[in-house]
């Protein structure tokens, strides 16, 4: 069987390259070792699966462990509506998996026990008998994967409530129960409740109150990203820049795993299998982002993206605040939008201690979701789109689609509000670009943390990089320390040139341009 990147569901090392998470699976183990419970919160296709899969394999292959490792999935909405046929199907899924494992006698005690628990008192005492009568000498673990399914569900508390119970009373050698629980899930358990009982009283008063934070990160480093395509190599029997292309996959992606797979996935099915050399680029991998940033290309990932903004208006400001006007928040897991946003992926936390988008693929799509709301533009009819002027044959020219964009802004914007403009004027800009290098080049968006919320656009044509600096006017002190932060940017690209567009809101501007000549940079600005 041919191997594969994988982009759905669960990872299986037979079948798929997958990234070395022996480290992280070994600071997981040592939790379960000590008794802990805790839940996975992770984002949608962040891995927990295949965690969870990993750790029940790991830990069967023992003398002194069973791992059972089930799925709320399936449980129907049914199904929580009635405890002993909760309870029934809980013991069977715990049935069957003792079966797989070649564990016939605890499967046959569950069967036997199924028809006589009634509710949960009668569950927690069957579950100290297995541990205690047919597990003596080994450690039983639980590992549950989407539990967020059971949301909005009284009975999947009830029985939250009764693991803690045992857990609490183990501690006190009172009770046998599993050496460990886990849960895995986009949502934590505080949040369920909080659907379910929303008075203050109770709204915090978790029954998973006992489980410890789970710090392990589940993202891919670069040097983790090396291992697949190290193993992906050898395969395949090509020598690529390993080390190069991790850094550039992370760069992208910021380790996301889903994200990290899907671009090997383009560059392996549809990027090297056209030509004869199958060795990976860099170039590669800015042709899968190219791929994969496309707003006609769509996945589940990115639908549950735009689903949570469009489902969440506060967060939808927040994070067009973030992603379209640079603005800087200190990052608090305790802000509610915060918090939300870092549970469904969006936002991150980096060592800056400002929010931030996750990832630049998740900043791409954003920015197209948000362009498409803005009253509709025919660009490719204005100012000459038709054109083939803005391509030359020492590639584009950014300077001529400032000057046309700064028409554009004088024409049909001059009587705008302030406000508006200073809220959707760098979308404006990015749906009037986005004509021009559809299908030739691309573009992607770099906030960095500066008194003048800048935003770099780098737009990447025939392997040519062009770095423009969107920005608000705030006097000339600003300014030059703007000038001062592109130049430095611009040393990483190792550039001469660059680009400043500049939103000026003053009653007194003037729709200029300017040359200007800064270190050893040259600079074309553009006021509008």
């Amino acid at each position: 069987m041919r191997r594969k990147f994988n982009d759905t569901g669960l990872c299986v090392a037979p079948r798929h390259y997958m990234v070395d998470t022996s480290a992280k699976i070994e600071q997981i183990l040592e939790l379960i070792e000590e008794g802990e419970y805790f839940t996975i919160n992770r984002p949608r296709q962040f891995g927990k699966t295949t965690t969870l899969s990993l750790l029940a394999k790991q830990l069967n292959l023992r003398d002194d462990y069973v791992a059972l490792n089930i799925s709320f999935e399936d449980i129907d909405s049914d199904t929580y509506q009635h405890q002993e046929l909760f309870i029934v199907t809980f013991l069977e899924m715990l049935g069957r998996e003792f079966e797989f494992l070649g564990l016939p006698e605890p499967a046959n005690f569950l069967a036997q026990q199924r028809d006589q628990i009634p509710n949960m008192p009668r569950l927690s005492y069957s579950i100290t008998t297995l541990v205690r009568d047919l597990f003596a000498g080994k450690s039983l673990v639980l590992l549950i994967d989407e539990v967020d399914k059971s949301s909005n569900n009284q009975l999947f508390l009830d029985f939250l409530a009764m693991l803690r119970k045992k857990y609490l009373q183990r501690n006190e050698g009172k009770d046998h129960t599993f050496q460990s629980v886990i849960l895995a899930g986009v949502h934590d358990v505080k949040t369920l409740k909080a659907k379910i009982r929303p008075d203050d009283e109770k709204k915090y008063n978790s029954p998973w109150n006992i489980a410890m934070d789970f710090e392990v990160d589940l993202s891919f480093a670069p040097d983790e990203i090396e291992t697949m395509l190290q193993d992906y190599s050898r395969d395949k029997g090509i020598q690529p820049d390993i080390p190069g292309i991790a850094e550039k996959l992370h760069y992208y992606t910021s380790g996301y795993p889903y994200l990290v797979s899907k671009l090997c996935k383009f560059i392996d099915e549809k990027i090297v299998t056209c030509r004869d050399n199958k060795d990976w680029t860099l170039s590669d991998v800015e042709a899968a982002f190219k791929m994969i940033a496309d707003p006609g290309y769509t996945t589940t990932l990115f639908d549950s993206l735009i689903k949570n903004l469009e489902n969440n208006p506060e967060l939808y400001t927040l994070v067009s605040q973030v992603a379209i006007n640079g603005n800087i928040f200190t990052f608090n897991i305790s802000n509610p939008l915060m918090n939300l946003g870092y549970m469904y992926g969006i936002l991150s936390r980096p060592e800056s201690g400002h929010c931030h988008i996750h990832n630049r693929i998740f900043e791409q799509r954003i920015y197209d979701y948000m362009m498409s709301k803005l009253p509709q533009t025919d660009f490719y009819h204005v100012n000459g789109f038709g054109e083939p002027e803005f391509y030359t044959n020492e590639g584009l020219d950014v300077k001529l689609i400032l000057k046309r964009f700064q028409t554009f802004m004088k024409e049909h914007y001059s009587n705008k509000d302030e406000a508006f403009l200073e809220r959707e004027g760098r979308l404006l800009f990015l749906s009037y670009l986005r004509p021009i290098i559809n299908g030739r080049g691309f573009e992607f968006k770099e906030p960095n943390v500066a008194d003048e919320r800048r935003m770099d656009i780098v737009i990447t044509y025939r392997n040519i990089r062009y770095v423009l600096e969107l920005k608000i006017w705030r006097g000339d002190k600003y300014h030059r320390e703007g000038l001062k932060q592109l130049s430095d940017y611009l040393d990483t690209y190792s550039l001469g040139q660059g680009y400043l567009l500049i939103y000026d809101f003053r009653k007194s501007k003037e729709y200029k341009q300017e040359e200007i000549v800064f270190e050893d940079k040259q600079i074309f600005a553009v006021w509008v």
